[in-house]
């Protein structure tokens, strides 16, 4: 009896242990280089954060930013929920290929995904070529370096998250319940929306959050594939501390889109029950 307290008491140690690595981790990667930005966006008080303010370029950022990510929501809502319904009620072999090519997408570097579409969209690429060979245009349209472009990147980056949300909650759906509901006389169609498609909803809630406030902080897509022309607020941070050699006000941005995500969050986790819903997609997903 005392060997066993033994070893239980030596693995709580060892839990204790990693679960104090695990937060010594977190402290050196996230809370110091946050403090030091907080602190770089007070080195002259408030100023910064006024100058960061009354500046038209970064009010135009957010703007773009807001748009941006709430485009890209509904495109991967709209895109993610018919696949990750296939992948949820298709036959096993079917699912699993799915499941294998969106890996792949999920796995590939965001960077390569990003050039890709450069590779597609620029004035000779694929599009273009396309177009050209069978007669549709004469000259090459301009698709890339515009919002559209930066939208198709950003979707495509960003919808595995929504699918893998909504998958998990379909899963623990059972398809017994719509045809239930067909043997009451529902059709097709109205047992989907009646039942399926209310219940997926916690799952359909947390994939769209998630796209939305990673969409906000995204650099490289929009910097490869929107250009200048509409910048984010990524971009007007980077322009602040690598080009105007402007720390403060760069860290004043940070700190400004730091404060949008939390209160996003605090928004969604008040008035949409966000602990709920992403608790019930989690427990899903590891079933």
């Amino acid at each position: 009896m005392g060997r066993v307290l033994t070893i239980e008491g030596g693995g709580r140690r060892w839990w204790v242990s990693v679960g104090l690595l695990g937060l010594l981790f977190v402290l050196l990667a996230l809370v110091v280089p946050l403090a030091i930005v907080v602190q770089r966006s007070l080195d002259a008080g408030f100023e910064n954060f006024a100058d960061a303010l009354g500046s038209a370029s970064f009010i135009r950022s957010l703007g773009n930013t807001a748009q941006l990510a709430i485009s890209t929501t509904i495109c991967s809502a709209v895109i993610g929920y018919p696949y990750a319904y296939a992948m949820a009620r298709s036959g096993r072999t079917m699912s699993r290929i799915l499941m294998t090519a969106l890996m792949l997408s999920f796995w590939t570097s965001l960077l390569v995904r990003s050039y890709a579409w450069q590779v597609i969209l620029n004035d000779t690429g694929l599009v273009n070529e396309l177009l050209q060979a069978i007669g549709v245009i004469e000259e090459p349209l301009q698709l890339i370096r515009t919002p559209a472009a930066t939208l198709i990147g950003m979707t495509h980056i960003l919808v595995p998250f929504t699918i893998l949300a909504i998958y998990a909650q379909l899963r623990g759906i059972s398809p017994d319940l719509a045809m239930a509901a067909r043997g009451l006389g529902a059709t097709r169609t109205r047992a989907f929306w009646s039942v399926t498609f209310p219940l997926s909803m916690p799952g359909l809630a947390a994939g769209s959050l998630l796209v939305f406030v990673l969409t906000l902080g995204y650099y490289v897509t929009p910097q490869l594939l929107g250009g200048a022309g509409n910048p984010v607020i990524g971009q007007s941070i980077v322009e602040q501390t690598n080009t105007l050699l402007n720390t403060g006000v760069g860290s004043a941005m940070a700190v400004l889109l730091l404060v949008i995500v939390i209160v996003i969050l605090g928004v969604a986790a008040r008035f949409l029950g966000l602990g709920r819903v992403l608790g019930i997609a989690t427990e899903r997903s590891t079933r």
